[in-house]
């Protein structure tokens, strides 16, 4: 899976995306990655957000749900 094919095709469609993994959660032993989508072409109410243990657990939450929402970008 390309992450940076997937955030390109999700930012030509207008949708923001950022990816970031915390320090300090992931000395904690928490869920240390975010994944967070916004934009114009998600309504002000919709925001695809997660944190998770992991950039695989992160996209397996987000990407159905954006994929529900009507967006496309590569498998």
């Amino acid at each position: 899976m390309d992450i940076g094919a997937i955030m390109e095709a999700l930012a030509e469609q207008g949708v923001t995306v950022l990816f970031k993994v915390d320090a300090e959660r992931m000395a904690e032993k928490g869920k240390p990655w975010t994944f967070v989508a916004s934009g114009a072409p998600l309504r002000e109410d919709v925001l695809v957000r997660t944190d998770a243990a992991s950039v695989e657990q992160c996209l397996a939450v987000c990407l159905p749900r954006l994929r529900d929402l009507g967006f496309s970008f590569p498998e």
